[in-house]
C-alpha cells in the first residue's frame, strides 16, 4: 500500500515514518502538516490509507477526514497521542469514516509497549480489507419489496453491525429511538477494544435507551443496548443468553458481524430485524443473507448516507436486504416494524 502520513509533529512524523520501514510492501506516499494540506495532497495523489492526526493547526483531523472521504475516499487511520483521552474527537473521526485509531507510536522497538506493533497490525488488517475499492461508489441495486412486520408476541431482537462511519451511524439511529422501545439490541462495531468501553459511554449520553458493553451471561432486554465489547466474537450461548466466542478464528474482524448475526439466527426464539450500516469491506454480509433467507426482516444503509459504502455494498448484491433505507430512516422504520408494547395494548 501507498500510505501518506498527517501531522504537524516532526516527532511523530519521525516516529511514523520509522514504522513504516518494518511495514514490508508498503511505501510512503507523502506527508501532509495539517488538514487542510491533506485534502489537497489526496485530492492530488489518493494513497491507499492516511494516517491521520486529530489536532492541528488550519484544519483538523476530523474534518480533513470528512472532505477526504467526501471527495477522495480512502483508507484512514486516526494516530493520535491518547486515544483514551480524545475518544470523543475519535468517535467523530469514525462517523466521519476513519476506519480505526491507535495510539502514536513512539521510538521504541516492536515487542515494546509504545512500539510499533498496534499500527503494524491495523496496517496489515487494512491491507487484507483494500480488496474493496474505497474510490468506488456504485449505485446499489433498486429495494426489494419490503415484507410486512410481523404481529407475532414473540420476543423481538435487533442485531445490528457498523464498522467506518458506524459510531456516528449508530448515534443518529439510537438518538432516535425512545426509552420504551420494545426489543432487545445488540450491536458489533467494529473498533479497537482498547477504545470500546468510551464508545458505549459515549453512545450512552446520545440515546434515552441504556447503553453497556456486553458481559458474559446477559440476558438481551428491551430498552438496552448491548455493544460487543472484547475482539472475540458476540455470540449466543442459549436461546436467551450472550456471551463471547474465540471461534472461529479466521475472521478478519475481531469480533465478526457476521458470527453475531449468525448466531442470533441460529439461537433467538423470536422476531430479528438485521441492519448492516456503514464499513469497509463485506463483514455482516453474509449473516444478513441467513436471517433474510430465514424469514427476517433486514435493513442496509443506502449508497448516499454511508461514510464508506462497502457492507452495505456487499449486503446489496448478495440480496440479503428486505429494504434499502437513508440513515435517517432507519429508526423510524425499526419503531413502525418492533410497535411498543404500550401501543399494541391501546396505551398512549
Amino acid at each position: 500500500m501507498r500510505i501518506a502520513i498527517v501531522n504537524d509533529m516532526v516527532m511523530a512524523v519521525e516516529a511514523l515514518r520509522r514504522v513504516l520501514l518494518h511495514a514490508r510492501g508498503h511505501e510512503l506516499a507523502w506527508i501532509a502538516r495539517d488538514g487542510a494540506e491533506a485534502v489537497e495532497r489526496c485530492a492530488q495523489d489518493t494513497p491507499d490509507l492516511v494516517l491521520m492526526d486529530l489536532v492541528m493547526p488550519e484544519m483538523d483531523g476530523v474534518e480533513a477526514t470528512r472532505r477526504i472521504m467526501a471527495r477522495n475516499p480512502c483508507a484512514i487511520v486516526v494516530v493520535t497521542a491518547s486515544v483514551n483521552g480524545s475518544s470523543s474527537k475519535v468517535f467523530e473521526a469514525m462517523g466521519a469514516g476513519a476506519l480505526d485509531a491507535v495510539n502514536t507510536p513512539t521510538f521504541e522497538l516492536p515487542g515494546t509497549p509504545g512500539g510499533p506493533d498496534a499500527l503494524l497490525g491495523k496496517i496489515q488488517t487494512i491491507n487484507r480489507l483494500l480488496g474493496t475499492d474505497l474510490r468506488k461508489r456504485p449505485h446499489p441495486a433498486p429495494p426489494l419489496a419490503p415484507k410486512p412486520p410481523s404481529p407475532s408476541p414473540r420476543p423481538r431482537l435487533v442485531v445490528i453491525g457498523a464498522s467506518a462511519g458506524g459510531p456516528a451511524a449508530l448515534a443518529k439511529i439510537l438518538s432516535q429511538l425512545p426509552a420504551d422501545f420494545g426489543a432487545a439490541i445488540l450491536v458489533v462495531q467494529h473498533v479497537d477494544s482498547q477504545f470500546v468501553e468510551g464508545l458505549a459511554h459515549w453512545l450512552d449520553y446520545q440515546t434515552e435507551l441504556s447503553v453497556r458493553l456486553v458481559r458474559e451471561g446477559d440476558e438481551p432486554q428491551p430498552g438496552t443496548v448491548l455493544l460487543a465489547g472484547t475482539e472475540q466474537h458476540l455470540v449466543f450461548t442459549s436461546p436467551t443468553q450472550v456471551g463471547y466466542s474465540a471461534l472461529p478464528l479466521d475472521c478478519t474482524y475481531r469480533p465478526s458481524i457476521d458470527v453475531l448475526f449468525n448466531s442470533a439466527e441460529e439461537f433467538w426464539h423470536g422476531d430479528i430485524v438485521g441492519t448492516l450500516l456503514t464499513g469497509m469491506g463485506k463483514d455482516g454480509a453474509t449473516g444478513l443473507k441467513a436471517l433474510h433467507n430465514a424469514g427476517h426482516h433486514t435493513i442496509v444503509q443506502d449508497r448516499t448516507t454511508c461514510a464508506v459504502y462497502g457492507m452495505p455494498k456487499a449486503a446489496v448484491e448478495l440480496k440479503a436486504a428486505s429494504e434499502i433505507l437513508p440513515l435517517e430512516k432507519i429508526a423510524p422504520r425499526l419503531m413502525n416494524l418492533l410497535l411498543h408494547p404500550a401501543r399494541r395494548n391501546g396505551r398512549h
